[in-house]
């Protein structure tokens, strides 16, 4: 049987206190919606509709994922309502779940629909027990056990208060009972706002309809988020989940805890992250590589057995064996080569670094292809800015920069040709030469000492 899934995305989150709607802060990397929505695929759900406030959303959460609007925020089940018109003439079951849920496993998404479609019932819920059920709508039960209402905690009673068996927000329905059921809500309670889980009292009249409760056993997923301390909190459990599941696939941490993986990350089996490294977005990690510490790779590709430590890269490739840091800058464009080193405080932007070339220290290579092979001194700097406009410079394979150069942009080294150290290169090299741009040394005998004497004279006098 079909199951679509409904996710309620409308809320502002005011107590998040941000220009930022609540559903795009991020967490691990991806804004929380995209986790529930990632969550409802593995889940095996491939109809999914968002329930957007006025605003819209500005992310693409995907080809397959149809949006409504709720121009007025009068509650969940008038967001619901929402979906009635893109869901017409779907017999199938409806999963209702709120955007700011990111902690539920698949899994559990899965056994909820599967709990569901086993006990034919009109609806299910989705409860939980926890030890603070504050601001949360409690789960009332029958003498018999089963669901009596669902009340919120404005409307509770004290009695009712002290419930701490809670509606998680999470729901399945069969569509066409769940849509007629909608339109006979009232808002009639303290926040004049149309409840979802007021259907479920409406449901369970229709024909003696079967309402039955879920009940899961771990409130971590639960957990709502509706302030920084809740997001906080989320953030820590995803990227515990996170290290867990690439510890267990194969990837060395020391100390985890130190360790910071976006959730889009894929690291290969035998890479080993070391303390304060933090792998962001869409980072691809090869076997053998050692990460860290005190690194930060975002969008990058890694090869085999590549290290990198104490060094930033952004939106670059590290191609197999190549060696970066410590305390340098890889901005976004670079590609570095097989076997080759960006050594310690150095910055590299916009540059592809041949094989097996070196810029061993303190140097900026900037809008450059290099070939392979190439030595670069200490000091060596690359003019690529006039003030209004970007140069490039070509350095072919086998060249030799000494220390302290400057390449001013656009210009050319050929293969094999050499730079004497201190030299000021404003025109090409031409292949195999030996380029001298310096001011002749030129020395003045004893010089220190009469310039002593007579500032000895001067300070006498």
């Amino acid at each position: 049987m079909s199951v679509a899934a409904i996710v309620l995305a409308a809320g502002k989150g005011t107590r998040m206190k941000s220009a930022i709607p609540k559903i795009l802060h991020p967490i691990c990397g991806l804004p929380m919606v995209e986790h529930v929505v990632n969550n409802l695929r593995a889940a095996g759900i491939q109809q999914i509709i968002v329930v957007v406030g006025p605003d819209g959303l500005d992310i693409d959460l995907g080809s397959d994922v149809k949006y409504v609007t709720q121009e007025e925020q009068l509650g969940t089940g008038h967001a619901v309502m929402q979906a009635e018109k893109v869901m017409e003439g779907y017999t199938g079951q409806v999963l209702v779940i709120t955007g700011d849920a990111p902690l539920y496993r698949w899994e559990t998404l899965r056994a909820l629909v599967d709990y569901h479609l086993e006990g034919g019932a009109l609806a299910t819920v989705l409860t939980v027990d926890v030890h603070d059920p504050t601001g949360y709508g409690r789960i009332i039960r029958d003498v018999h056990g089963d669901l009596e209402r669902v009340v919120e905690q404005r409307d509770a009673t004290p009695t009712e208060a002290l419930v701490k068996e809670i509606n998680s927000g999470t729901f399945v329905f069969a569509s066409a009972p769940l849509f007629e059921a909608l339109r006979c809500i009232r808002p009639q309670n303290v926040q004049h706002e149309y409840y979802l889980p007021d259907v479920l009292t409406i449901l369970k009249e229709m024909s003696n309809g079967k309402v039955q409760i879920f009940k899961h056993r771990d409130p971590e997923e639960a957990l709502g988020i509706n302030n920084r301390v809740q997001l906080a909190e989320a953030e820590q459990i995803l990227r515990d989940r996170v290290r867990e599941a690439w510890m267990r696939a194969g990837v060395t941490m020391m100390d985890p805890a130190t360790i910071y993986i976006d959730a889009t990350a894929q690291l290969a089996p035998d890479v080993v992250l070391m303390p304060f490294t933090f792998i962001e977005g869409n980072t691809t990690i090869a076997s053998g590589s050692v990460i860290g510490p005190f690194t930060r790779l975002q969008d990058v590709t890694v090869g085999e057995n590549v290290t990198v430590s104490q060094a930033t890269v952004i939106d670059s490739i590290l191609e197999s064996q190549c060696d970066v840091g410590p305390y340098s800058y890889i901005r976004p464009g670079c590609h570095v080569g097989s076997g080759a080193k960006v050594g310690g405080f150095c910055e590299i932007k916009n540059t592809t670094i041949g094989c097996n070339s070196k810029v061993p220290h303190l140097s900026y290579i900037g809008d450059t292809h290099m070939g392979s092979n190439v030595n670069i001194g200490a000091g060596t700097i690359t003019c690529n800015f006039d003030g209004t406009t970007k140069h490039h410079t070509t350095i072919q394979d086998k060249a030799f920069v000494g220390s302290n150069c400057n390449l001013v942009a656009p210009v050319e080294v050929g293969a094999g040709a050499y730079i004497a150290a201190g030299s000021t290169i404003t025109g090409d090299v031409p292949s195999g030469a030996l380029a001298v741009a310096r001011g002749r040394q030129r020395n003045i005998p004893d010089w220190a000492t009469r310039w002593g004497k007579k500032r000895l004279i001067e300070e006498e006098s």
